[in-house]
């Protein structure tokens, strides 16, 4: 839009005199006199265009999630598998870092949001898969590495799903089981099996993995509904026994962390289902 000023126009007809003949008070009459004034239009300066820069604190968790992403492929390739699933779990916390320290800092960015699903396509969908086939889904052939798709394809879809339906679905639940979830439900088995030295040469430890990758797969492509926890907010109160429930959570996990964390996203995981389940028995919407 444009700013406006006014212009004295002068006669100068009147000016034409020689300059010796006036002084400096006729000059100044001169001036005064007779001034018409007429509207000119100011155009105003081009908003300067905004800085190209990323945000640093929200990307820089993001960058540490996909490391340790990366870094569970690299161990699984070397046989660490117990250091692996552990990487898989500490991508998951810094993942969950990343998006509330965006909105506590106002630092929510475009670059943000697609970064953090490239991450966690790798952290939460490939990286699990490749650990897991490595550890025991490639004793069981083509049925081995179809079921390593099948997570992996999954976890794909679940987030561009996600990234569609961002604006559309209720932010109190996620629908079908989220990518870092289902991660972690593979992590967890493979920690488990590995911390109590359970022979993965044993028949029925590929096949629970076929069966955990394949029903992770397919669950985040479902339409079930996995609480989201992000109606939580840390910096109102809460009640005192919130507070003992955390401190509980924490005591069993320093006393076994690999099955207790593995028995929680079994629960989590079967979760939606059971939501599921109730809303068609009810018939009333859990909220």
């Amino acid at each position: 839009m444009s700013t406006f000023r006014r212009r004295g126009r002068i006669d100068r007809s009147r000016l034409a005199r020689t300059r010796t003949d006036r002084t400096q008070d006729e000059w100044a009459e001169d001036l005064g006199d007779e001034v018409d004034f007429e509207v000119e239009a100011l155009h105003a300066d081009k908003p300067r265009k905004r800085s190209k820069g990323i945000y640093l604190l929200p990307n820089a968790f993001t960058t540490a999630a996909l490391f340790c992403g990366f870094f569970a492929i690299v161990n699984a390739m070397n046989h660490h598998f117990e250091i692996a699933a552990i990487a898989i779990f500490a991508s998951l916390v810094l993942d969950g870092m990343d998006g509330r320290v965006a909105r506590m800092t106002n630092t929510q960015s475009a670059f943000g949001e697609q970064y953090d699903s490239l991450a966690d396509m790798v952290s939460f969908g490939v990286a699990p898969a490749l650990v897991a086939y490595e550890w025991a889904l490639k004793d069981l052939g083509k049925w081995g590495w179809l079921a390593a798709f099948t997570y992996c394809a999954g976890a794909a879809l679940r987030l561009a799903r996600f990234n569609v339906n961002t604006g559309v679905v209720d932010k109190k639940f996620f629908q079908g089981l989220p990518s870092p979830a289902a991660g972690a439900l593979m992590a967890g088995f493979i920690w488990l099996a590995d911390d109590n030295k359970i022979p993965v040469r044993d028949s029925a430890i590929p096949w629970i993995t076929f069966f955990l990758a394949v029903y992770a797969g397919l669950t985040m492509v479902s339409n079930a509904r996995f609480y989201s926890g992000k109606a939580l907010d840390v910096r109102y109160r809460v009640p005192f026994g919130v507070m003992v429930l955390m401190i509980l959570t924490f005591v069993l996990i320093s006393s076994n962390p690999p099955l207790t964390l593995f028995g929680l996203f079994v629960v989590y995981s079967i979760s939606g289902y059971v939501i599921w389940a109730w809303e068609r028995v009810s018939g009333r919407r859990f909220s």
